[in-house]
């Protein structure tokens, strides 16, 4: 379709726009701001007004030619009517980063662009330069991990415009399943982590006893998160991974060790900030290799797998389940089980309520 080049104009107060038809309706733009662009004639003195119209109109007519929707414009500030592959992938990032999401999912991705865009010289990213960063990693957790995150940001540069996506052509690779290997001495590791630290000892009863997460969930709990008796704990959505509220009882042997104080004090600092986001991890390191306990690919996350295959045991129900552990999908829970070594295992197979 023939695109027709737009006219400048002044209204009776000499202030200078745009007039131009698209997609079959009328358009008056007195600025840019509609097309990201920072070009506002009527910001200048009036003798200079229609020179920046005429800058504005050629801005413009460039959105018009190149197809791109208006609404498509306004979805982010970065999007320009000619953009490069790495243009689309820094306004995907940057839509990414102010979304709803974990600090750590943030960080991730802003590595992985930051990756991509060192080892691409040319403005368009080939499938070629994404092999090439993938293949430097020869873990197939780590390859697949890296490529996951670059999906995304290659998926959300997609629908913001960008005309191919070299991640379809970018498999993953097939790796082993490792799971944290569940705990059949329980007590036995219990009781030695109580004896090395009492913060780590606690993180472990709420991993196991509440199926909590420890590096975030556990992490950040407050006095505030608890009910009055100590009962229940309240987890609204921005601080669960799956990102939908949770409210989860507190087992008795937990609870006895409890002492409630100032509700906006974090429950393991006593000081509104919570323990630094490795300071769970570099204790179960410091911890790991002092323990005489301890089996091979036994992780603090193996509590809760273990609390995971308790609660299956004792209700037989998938559901449950999957409310105890705040997952969405409950193919997620499944995993879980597998601990139990019941191959057969099918979602159709479980109780249902």
């Amino acid at each position: 379709m023939k695109v027709k080049y737009p006219k400048v104009k002044q209204d009776i107060k000499q202030r200078v726009y745009v007039d131009f038809n698209y997609n079959c309706k009328r358009y008056r733009l007195y600025n840019g701001k509609k097309i990201n662009s920072e070009i506002h004639p009527n910001s200048y003195p009036v003798d200079k007004r229609l020179e920046m119209g005429h800058l504005l109109a050629a801005e413009i007519y460039k959105f018009m030619c190149s197809g791109i929707s208006l609404e498509l414009l306004q979805k982010s500030r970065l999007i320009k009517p000619v953009m490069t592959d790495k243009d689309y992938l820094k306004a995907a990032l940057d839509l990414k980063l102010k979304g709803n999401y974990s600090e750590k999912y943030k960080d991730k991705l802003k590595y992985v662009y930051n990756v991509v865009i060192s080892q691409s010289q040319a403005d368009k990213i080939s499938v070629l330069s994404i092999k090439n960063v993938l293949d430097k990693y020869t873990s197939g957790v780590t390859y697949n991990t890296m490529r996951r995150h670059l999906n995304a940001l290659f998926n959300e540069a997609v629908s913001l415009g960008m005309t191919s996506n070299p991640m379809l052509e970018i498999k993953s690779k097939k790796t082993k399943a490792k799971l944290h290997k569940p705990f059949d001495n329980l007590a036995e590791v219990l009781d030695e982590v109580k004896h090395y630290n009492c913060n780590l000892y606690l993180c472990c009863l709420l991993t196991y006893g509440c199926l909590l997460r420890p590096h975030r969930e556990v992490r950040e709990l407050t006095w505030g998160d608890f009910s009055e008796d100590l009962s229940f704990i309240n987890l609204s959505g921005h601080r669960n991974k799956s990102g939908k509220n949770r409210i989860v009882p507190v087992p008795s042997f937990i609870k006895d060790l409890l002492d409630a104080k100032a509700k906006h004090l974090n429950i393991f600092t006593g000081r509104i900030t919570p323990p630094n986001k490795d300071y769970f991890k570099t204790l179960w390191g410091r911890y790991k290799r002092t323990s005489k306990v301890l089996k091979q690919d036994q992780t603090l996350y193996s509590f809760r797998h273990s609390g995971a295959i308790d609660i299956f045991k004792r209700t037989g129900s998938i559901t449950k389940l999957q409310k105890a552990m705040g997952h969405s999908n409950i193919t997620v829970s499944l995993t879980y089980l597998r601990g139990l070594e019941i191959a057969e295992l099918k979602e159709a197979d479980m109780p249902s309520l």
